[in-house]
C-alpha cells in the first residue's frame, strides 16, 4: 500500500517520467495495481485548473483509478456540529431526534469511510495487487483510508502498541494538519475553512471495528476517547502542530505516559484474543451504530458501564 498526494498534472497534462517510473517499478509485468482517489472524479477533474489532477490512463496503463469521494472540510464539521448539537437538546421527542440524527450525516460519513478503506483492503487481500490512496494533499482522507485499511488487514495494528505506531506513521508523521483541523470543537461558534474532524472519523470507524469485533482489538473505548481529548486539548506535544517541522519543540509524549504501567493497564480491552485474521466490518444500516460513549459522554453518565468493565476485568485477571 502506498499514499501520496495528487499529480500535479495542470491543464495541460503535464507528465512526470519519475513518478511513472516509481509506480512502474511497483509492479511486475503482467500485474496491475489499483489507485483509489478519495476525490469525486469531477473534483478531481477540476483540480487541473489548480494545477492538480489525477494519473492519465496511457502514462500509467497497468493502474486502474477508482474515484471513493469522501467529505473532508467544511462539510464534515457541519455534520459534527449539527450531531453534537441534537444529542445535547434532550428536549425533542424520538421521531425529532432520528431525524436530526439522519440530516447530520455523520453516520454516512462512518460507512463511507470504512467502504473505502474495505474496498482497499480487498484489492490487496483478495486480488493481490498493490493500492495507491490520494486525495488532493494527501495528509486527510488519504490517511483515513491507508490508516483504517491497516487496522482492518494487520492484526499487529490492533495491539495497544501497534496501534500507537500507525498513529506516529499514518498521521502525525504523514503530516496531518491537526492545530487546523482541530483548532475548535464543535462548540465553537467560529467556522474556519480549514477546519474538519478527520481525525476524529477515524477513531469512529476505529469503534465501530471494535464494536463488531469485540475480542480482536487489545485496547479498549476508553483510549479512543483520551485520543480524541487529546487531540483537540492536550498537555502533550503528540498532536501539537500540522507536521514534523513544526513539532521540533521539545514536548512531553503522549505515548510515554500512556504506557506507563499503571497508566496502559486502563486501556487494555479485557476480552482480547489475538486474531490473525482479515477483520471485515459491515456497513450495513443496521450495523454502523451511533459512537453513543463520545457523543452522549456529557449528558449521561458512564459509572454503570465502566463499573461493568472493571468487573469483567477482574473475572479475566481472576481466570
Amino acid at each position: 500500500m502506498l499514499r501520496c498526494s495528487q499529480p500535479l498534472t495542470g491543464p495541460n497534462r503535464k507528465r512526470c517520467r519519475e513518478d511513472e517510473m516509481l509506480l512502474g517499478t511497483v509492479l511486475d509485468e503482467g500485474e496491475r495495481g489499483f489507485i483509489i482517489d478519495t476525490r469525486s472524479a469531477q473534483a478531481a477533474k477540476q483540480a487541473r485548473m489548480t494545477g492538480g489532477g489525477t494519473e492519465p490512463k496511457s502514462s500509467y496503463p497497468q493502474w486502474k483509478r477508482l474515484h471513493r469521494p469522501l467529505e473532508r472540510g467544511r462539510p464534515l464539521q457541519e455534520s459534527f456540529i449539527k450531531l453534537v448539537e441534537a444529542c445535547n437538546d434532550t428536549s425533542i421527542n424520538m421521531d425529532r431526534w432520528l431525524s436530526r440524527l439522519e440530516s447530520s450525516r455523520w453516520l454516512s460519513h462512518v460507512k463511507a469511510a470504512l467502504s473505502t478503506a474495505c474496498l482497499a483492503a480487498q484489492c490487496m487481500d483478495r486480488e493481490e495487487a498493490s493500492v495507491l490512496v490520494h486525495g488532493a494533499e494527501g495528509t486527510d482522507t488519504t490517511l483515513l483510508v491507508t490508516a483504517l485499511a491497516q487496522v482492518i488487514l494487520d492484526p499487529s495494528c490492533r495491539t495497544l502498541g501497534g496501534f500507537q505506531g500507525l498513529l506516529e506513521r499514518e498521521w502525525i508523521e504523514a503530516g496531518h494538519p491537526f492545530h487546523l483541523r482541530c483548532a475548535r470543537s464543535a462548540y465553537s461558534h467560529a467556522r474556519l475553512k480549514q477546519e474538519a474532524p478527520l481525525f476524529l472519523l477515524f477513531l469512529d470507524c476505529v469503534w465501530q471495528l471494535s464494536h463488531q469485533f469485540p475480542f480482536s482489538l487489545e485496547f479498549s473505548e476508553r483510549l479512543l476517547l483520551t485520543l480524541f481529548d487529546n487531540a483537540y486539548a492536550s498537555a502533550y506535544g503528540t498532536f501539537l502542530c500540522n507536521n514534523e517541522k513544526e513539532r521540533r519543540e521539545s514536548t512531553h509524549s503522549l505515548w510515554a505516559w500512556l504506557n506507563q504501567p499503571g497508566e496502559k493497564k486502563k486501556y487494555l480491552n479485557p476480552l482480547y484474543s489475538h486474531n490473525a485474521l482479515v477483520i471485515w466490518p459491515s456497513v450495513e444500516p443496521q450495523s454502523i451504530q451511533l459512537w453513543q460513549g463520545l457523543f452522549f459522554r456529557w449528558i449521561r453518565s458512564s459509572q454503570y458501564l465502566d463499573e461493568a468493565w472493571a468487573e469483567i476485568q477482574r473475572l479475566v485477571e481472576g481466570n
